[in-house]
């Protein structure tokens, strides 16, 4: 079910910080309590290939989210212990050490049930046995969630496993939510900070498209 115009559930789930610190997380409070945009990303597997690349590079740019009032957090249905493990291997063993935002522990996958985005291909119940079998790895697709100060939920989108994100992707897409949110303009295709939106309106797009022919 798509999230994109509605709140972000609510609920409440582990996290684990650089520090060791296991605490309690909501999502949607984090956005509406700080007033701040937050991006969600969600990744399969601790101590995998992909995933520290990601994460390192979420990292690399925190700068540039804190500049746009966003919060990072990171995700995954591994446990706060093994979250803590990963924290404290070095970067060049295949760590995430030097990751300093929070790490959501869905270890119950409470959340990533809820959102729709776990490995599950197929489920299946015994009624002669009682046991329930699951094709699938049972972990989270690479899933993001971008998230605005009210909580709504204003873009979402979900990689297979070996597709890598594009971190500055989500920056472009944080400028441009602002920029409607501020200039009550749409912003169109490839548009970037600095660059030229349009009115919601006929006219509007007559102008712009006329303006940007070849």
């Amino acid at each position: 079910m798509a999230l994109v115009g509605k709140k972000f559930p609510n609920l409440s789930v582990n996290a684990m910080n650089d520090l060791g610190d296991t605490f309690k997380i909501n999502v949607l409070e984090e956005a509406q309590k700080n007033n701040k945009k937050v991006v969600l990303f969600w990744y399969p597997k601790d101590f995998t290939f992909v995933c520290p690349t990601e994460l390192h590079a979420f990292q690399a740019a925190l700068g540039e989210f804190e500049k746009r009032n966003t919060i990072v957090i990171g995700a995954s249905c591994d446990t706060a212990e093994v979250h803590f493990a990963w924290l404290n291997t070095e970067k060049d063993n295949g760590g995430i050490e030097g990751v300093t935002y929070p790490l959501i522990a869905d270890s119950n996958r409470n959340l990533a049930s809820t959102l729709g985005i776990l490995d599950i291909t197929n489920e299946e119940y015994d009624e002669a046995t009682g046991v329930v079998t699951v094709e699938g790895d049972n972990v989270t697709y690479r899933a993001t969630y971008l998230i605005d100060e009210e909580g709504t939920v204003f873009h979402e989108g979900i990689n297979h496993m070996p597709l890598g994100r594009n971190v500055n992707e989500y920056l472009r897409l944080i400028d441009a939510y602002t920029h409607v949110q501020e200039k009550g303009e749409v912003c169109p295709a490839n548009w970037e900070e600095g660059k030229e939106a349009m009115k919601a309106d006929r006219n509007g797009v007559a102008s712009y498209l006329a303006a940007h022919a070849n």
